[in-house]
């Protein structure tokens, strides 16, 4: 009986020690034993586990329970140095894909991604009200002023939030190709941030959707109160019910919920809805590794039916429904930069966020925040910017457009 006891332990250090080789973990487990993985001459990070139940879930499924563990408090570590310690498992993890048992997770996860990413219209509504129906106090205490949920683009290293938010859009801008009176349809429109940009800025009629009504209604406001109504408009609606065409479209931060199955789907809706001579311009999250599958954390507590694609994925669907690049960019360490931010930000003003909901939550988005940064750092995630266009020809054949040269 002592035996079948001492199993999970005896596994999990098995787990451990082929994982963590580079940096130091301790362990307390919950029989007050202790143990060591990884380098010695090193500072470790040290960690406890509280009872034996939480050691079972952790050698079942530990992509799950490590984060639903550190929520609960089930596994705490010492002097809380969650970044410090997502780090050094991100780290080791990513330089694991040669371990049997991490390539048979993933390869399980990834067959059937197709089940977990199958996102039509009503299970998207859901999927969006999840996250992104939050309390807007929430959001207004870590994004910048304009409420971008999104990569920022950071021009030089001593760029403020603010700064690199403005000059995101302003790049997007650029890649548009923009012109007065053009007409322009934002599939994800968020808040409103780049819609009223290209409206204020640029003389667009922008058009928005969003499956989020907390969104609708607060883009809707901001259009009236910024005196540009008549020019920007944003519709509780999916993209697939969009009927008419436009001279541009632009997605930030929306293609990262479509799913996997939805490729082809949302790229032959592009081609529907783009003129003949139109620029599309897509801004999504990417891994630099092949295709996968989306941890089961994030997917149960951040971001359902959501999922990072490859640029092999997204190449594909896009050739495949007549659609042409006509340039990408890989945006590298921005989004890290940015979530760096925001998880700054949160930390200021945490006692606001337990007022509006828990201790739980706190430590649920604090995970999140820092997993996610740790991932754009050494887990091969970054930005993609596709400029898609159904003409050969409706872009300069330099990028000189994007820059000042002179």
């Amino acid at each position: 009986m002592a035996l079948l006891q001492d199993l999970p332990k005896k596994y999990f250090c098995h787990l451990a020690q082929t994982l963590i080789r580079q940096g130091r973990l301790e362990v307390t487990f919950p029989d007050g034993s202790e143990r060591h993985f990884g380098e010695q001459d090193c500072s470790p990070v040290k960690i406890r586990i509280h009872d034996e139940a939480t050691l079972r879930r952790l050698c079942i499924n530990p992509d799950l329970v490590v984060g639903e563990a550190y929520m609960d408090e089930k596994l705490t570590i010492e002097n809380d140095e969650l970044y410090r310690f997502l780090e050094l498992v991100t780290k080791n993890i990513s330089g694991s894909r040669d371990v049997a048992f991490r390539r048979f997770v993933n390869g399980i996860r990834t067959a059937l991604r197709f089940l977990s990413q199958r996102n039509p219209v009503g299970r998207s509504r859901q999927n969006v009200k999840h996250h992104y129906d939050l309390s807007d106090e929430l959001y207004e205490l870590f994004l910048d002023a304009d409420r971008q949920y999104s990569c920022a683009y950071f021009e030089h290293p001593e760029a403020s939030l603010e700064e690199a938010q403005i000059a995101k859009k302003k790049h997007i801008a650029r890649k548009l190709l923009l012109q007065p009176g053009m007409s322009v349809l934002d599939i994800g429109s968020g808040w409103g941030g780049m819609g009223l940009t290209l409206a204020k800025d640029h003389g667009c009629k922008v058009q928005g959707v969003t499956l989020s009504s907390g969104q609708h209604s607060v883009s809707n406001l901001r259009a009236r109160d910024e005196g540009v109504a008549n020019r920007a408009n944003f519709t509780l609606m999916d993209y697939r019910d969009v009927k008419s065409e436009f001279d541009r479209i632009v997605s930030v931060g929306m293609f990262e919920h479509v799913g996997a199955p939805h490729y082809r789907e949302f790229f032959r809706s592009m081609r529907r809805l783009l003129k003949e001579d139109g620029v599309a311009l897509l801004h999504t999250i990417g891994r630099t590794t092949p295709p996968g599958s989306t941890n089961p954390w994030i997917t149960k507590y951040i971001f359902p039916g959501g999922y990072i694609p490859a640029m092999s994925e997204v190449t594909a669907a896009i050739e495949r429904e007549g659609l042409i690049v006509t340039d990408v960019e890989v945006l590298r360490l921005h989004y890290a930069e940015t979530l760096k931010n925001w998880h700054e930000r949160f930390l200021d003003n945490i006692k606001w966020v337990r007022e509006l909901y828990d201790e739980r939550f706190c430590r649920m988005w604090r995970f999140y925040l820092i997993a996610c940064e740790v991932g754009f750092r050494h887990a091969g995630q970054v930005v993609f910017q596709f400029q898609i266009s159904r003409n050969v020809g409706a872009v300069p054949t330099t990028r000189n457009y994007l820059y000042d040269l002179t």
